[in-house]
């Protein structure tokens, strides 16, 4: 008898809104195992406008997925240490990790 319809947001986010970062820091994870030569892995910490932000780290899976380790690092866990470098670098180590994760070699 009545039909439902989905209710749009007021203010429905636009792409630009989506996508806008104010500022992506990349760290260099090393722990007991790897030195700053050959990390253990990446880890990014994206700030956005609104003034939250996210961490997350290239994983296994080779995406970028939350984590909380910079968090616990801050609070004083010293499992790892968080060597912050450029966007080169992180790309870099991105496909040294690809490479080393899947036994391939990156040309």
């Amino acid at each position: 008898m009545f039909r439902i319809r989905p209710v749009l947001p007021i203010f429905p986010p636009t792409r630009r809104e989506k996508q806008m970062s104010d500022n992506v820091r990349y760290y260099a994870v090393v722990d007991d195992l790897s030195s700053r030569e050959q990390p253990a892995g990446v880890f990014r910490r994206t700030y956005f406008e609104s003034g939250g932000r996210r961490d997350e780290a290239f994983t296994r899976n080779l995406l970028w997925e939350h984590s909380a380790s910079l968090v616990s690092a801050e609070r004083g866990d010293l499992q790892n240490d968080f060597i912050e470098i450029t966007e080169d670098e992180a790309s870099q180590l991105m496909e040294e990790l690809r490479a080393r994760w899947t036994g391939t070699c990156s040309a």
